[in-house]
């Protein structure tokens, strides 16, 4: 169901709560080592500026356990965000209580607030009622761009909307639903599926949630191994979570499932290792599974050829070190030629964007995710307490 968004509310002269993902990384100097989350909300900021709405932006930082750290502070935040804006960025001490009411008081068209970070208070985390209220009693309109933070059910992603009439969602927000949504409602086929990574643990619900959706499922990264051990095979001391391998068993026989057929091997994993690629059959005792061979390589490239729409969330293997990131980048290269030629594409997962930014492909992908674990959750078919708390159309 489409959610209401910024633009279907009269916010000229009206504060607007505006919840974002800034949940950047800083350096040991508190330098911004990459500044995407704050460019992606930008298009929404503009519009609340450029409509006449005051935006009073409120976002977490880090996990500083609901007390004050220093190295957590959102101040750097402010200080880039006005440069990116080309204006100045007042930034708020806390994100209530009296001193913040004061300022925003004083707030008038044309300023942007940035709150300090949420999650110096616990009763944030514990999405408590008071605490939202009193973070609510700051604007007259609810907006939510944060993505990233849709699957938490905290004050400021979902008490919070209790207390206003028509919560909305921003533009960032609206484009990752709409992306998603599409992928898994109303895909242009045949639809494919690549979901690798480390664990199983983590993305065996999303296998089982796609498999009746897909078309095809690729599965990669070392979540393999525990798939191969479910078949019988000797895996050497590749990465196997021996308490998933029940799961594994009933996708192990479906004809939309492709595992891949041959493995690059090494006796330890670290830069400059001396390695061999393995049929999945001759994976030698001593060794490892650090990235997907050539012949899965070329499987996959075909896969992705014939596909419309192109989910894909987890490396194909060790891509941080170069002589294992082939498969990663061949997958990588081939959804960036395939969505030149048509197809849509969706990228999720730290990781994978991690990926994607190594190889200089961002901006070749229809959608790249901003919400690694939101992203997921979505892909599992369950419902996210941050989307759900904003108002239907």
């Amino acid at each position: 169901m489409p959610k209401i968004s910024v633009k279907d509310l009269p916010i000229n002269g009206k504060k607007i709560f505006l919840r974002v993902d800034f949940n950047v990384p800083l350096d040991e100097n508190l330098n911004i080592t990459d500044d995407t989350r704050i460019r992606e909300s930008l298009p929404t900021i503009k519009y609340i500026l450029e409509n006449g709405g005051i935006p009073i932006i409120a976002s977490h930082l880090g996990r500083p356990k609901g007390k004050f750290d220093p190295k957590q502070s959102l101040k750097p935040v402010a200080g880039r965000l006005g440069e990116l804006l080309n204006r100045e960025v007042k930034f708020a001490p806390d994100c209530i209580g009296p001193e913040v009411k004061k300022i925003v008081d004083g707030l008038k068209q044309g300023d942007v607030l940035l709150l300090e970070n949420l999650r110096f208070h616990p009763e944030e985390e514990k999405n408590d009622a008071n605490f939202a209220k009193e973070l609510a009693s700051l604007a007259e309109i609810y907006v939510n761009d944060a993505f990233g933070a849709a699957h938490r059910a905290h004050a400021s992603v979902e008490a919070i909307t209790h207390y206003f009439e028509n919560p909305a969602c921003g533009f960032l927000m609206e484009k990752e639903l709409q992306y998603l949504e599409g992928a898994l409602k109303n895909p242009k086929r045949p639809l494919l599926a690549i979901i690798g990574g480390a664990k199983v643990s983590t993305k065996i619900g999303v296998l089982k949630n796609l498999l009746d959706k897909v078309d095809n499922l690729v599965i990669g990264g070392g979540m393999c191994f525990t798939f191969y051990k479910a078949k019988g095979l000797n895996i050497g001391k590749s990465l196997c979570e021996d308490d998933f391998i029940n799961e594994t068993k009933p996708l192990l026989d479906n004809p939309k499932v492709y595992l891949p057929v041959d493995v690059v091997v090494a006796k330890d994993i670290k830069p400059g290792e001396k390695i061999g690629t393995v049929s999945i059959e001759k994976i030698p005792h001593d060794c490892a599974g650090v990235d997907i061979g050539e012949n899965s390589i070329e499987a996959i490239k075909k896969f992705i050829q014939d596909a419309k729409t192109i989910v894909w969330n987890g490396p194909m293997g060790v891509f941080e070190i170069d002589e294992y990131a082939k498969g990663t980048e061949e997958v990588a290269k081939a959804i960036a030629n395939a969505t030149e030629k048509g197809a849509i594409s969706i990228v999720g997962g730290g990781d994978t964007v991690a990926a994607l930014e190594k190889f200089n492909l961002k901006s070749k992908i229809s959608h790249v995710s901003t919400g690694g674990g939101a992203s997921l959750e979505y892909l599992e078919g369950k419902e996210l307490p941050g989307v759900k708390a904003l108002k239907d159309k």
